[in-house]
């Protein structure tokens, strides 16, 4: 497989133009060839219907007739949203078959399932459900009577995917040499958070099939660095970087049969959790210094430290002034908040811990709700 470094990118701002999933390139590329296959020219452009509901045309970058059949393939556009493979190069070729209908295949670039609870085969390649439906349909219409005499296989790949690979989670949810072939839609949307939320959600279900039975939930990359090194029995695939994803993180965690969830944060995420807030994402919940100063006077702090803590900048000001005013009683009161309200949540049908990190790993709090 390629070892390639990755091509630069040319910056982009911020900004609201649409691009398209992996899945609706490799739909492109895969019409593209079944009918450069069966008919004398190869298209320069092709039309496909995204699941969005509407059509998208794309302009082929590869269109080369081969011995063995014909490959074309598209430059992926993800639009304004930084995805880690804006600009790589969406192949497919596409060769007749003795084996009648549309036969998928993964080829270099394109990750090998290795683990259940991907709702793949373990084995196959990693081209999800909806790109599947979508490229056998497309070349399906492409090819019209010509599967009536013979079967067609087509096969997709992406020449830098195994480098790409390496700057996503597919390693440790059991995706190996490759990218996956992803999109519900055909749609990416500028700066959204679905891919992250379905991301988190496929981790926990990657640990629930593997029989995981104690899960890691973090707020962020180095509360989840912290809690592998308090648990290094606990295979990769337990720990999940949720982000702001608590409330669907945890209610997942229960439906995949969970015993144990531990939830990895810093102050200031967790300081909304312990609030009730389960989607913590700063636009929409504001670290509250006013409910942490009312904790820390039922802690026992000072007035002057509790007026300081309402008035602080930010939730690592709290925490700078907890620590300087001998305070760590409020750490453990956030902790257990944290604990208490996630438990009630599920329903108290798991154990919930809370581990409070200080910015250098050190544990400042950590209590544990229904064991």
């Amino acid at each position: 497989m390629t070892t390639d470094p990755t091509p630069p990118t040319p910056a982009r701002r911020r900004g609201m133009r649409e691009g398209y999933t992996t899945g609706a390139c490799a739909t492109a590329a895969a019409k593209a060839a079944t009918l450069g296959l069966l008919t004398p020219a190869i298209p320069e452009t092709v039309t496909i219907h995204l699941p969005a509901g509407r059509n998208a045309e794309f302009t082929l970058h590869q269109r080369v007739r081969r011995p063995d059949g014909v490959l074309c393939s598209v430059i992926k556009d993800a639009g304004d949203d930084p995805d880690v493979t804006h600009g790589a190069e969406i192949c497919a070729l596409v060769r007749r078959s003795a084996v009648l209908g549309v036969e998928l295949a993964g080829g270099v670039g394109v990750g090998t399932v290795t683990r259940l609870g991907l709702g793949l085969e373990v084995g196959g390649p990693a081209i999800n459900p909806v790109p599947r439906t979508m490229i056998t349909g497309a070349v399906t219409e492409a090819a019209g009577a010509a599967l009536r005499a013979h079967g067609l296989r087509v096969e997709i790949s992406v020449p830098l995917g195994e480098v790409l690979a390496q700057r996503t989670l597919n390693a440790r949810l059991g995706i190996i040499g490759g990218i996956s072939i992803l999109g519900t839609t055909g749609i990416v949307k500028p700066w959204s958070t679905a891919a992250w939320r379905a991301s988190v959600l496929q981790g926990i279900d990657v640990a629930a099939a593997n029989g995981v039975q104690h899960l890691v939930l973090s707020t962020g990359g180095r509360s989840e660095a912290f809690a592998q090194h308090l648990y290094p029995t606990l295979p990769e695939m337990a720990f999940v970087e949720m982000g702001e994803f608590t409330g669907v993180a945890l209610k997942r965690a229960v439906a995949r049969g969970m015993q144990t969830t531990t939830l990895a944060g810093m102050i200031g995420k967790l300081s909304k959790i312990a609030q009730g807030h389960f989607m913590t994402h700063v636009a929409g919940n504001q670290v509250d210094p006013g409910f942490l100063a009312g904790l820390a006077a039922e802690c026992g702090a000072s007035p002057g430290l509790v007026n300081a803590i309402a008035a602080a900048n930010t939730a690592r000001h709290v925490q700078e002034l907890a620590q300087a005013g001998h305070c760590p009683a409020l750490f453990d009161r956030v902790a257990t908040l944290v604990s208490e309200r996630s438990r009630s949540l599920v329903r108290e049908a798991m154990s919930v811990e809370a581990i409070m990190f200080d910015f250098d790993g050190t544990v400042l709090a950590r209590v544990d709700y229904g064991g």
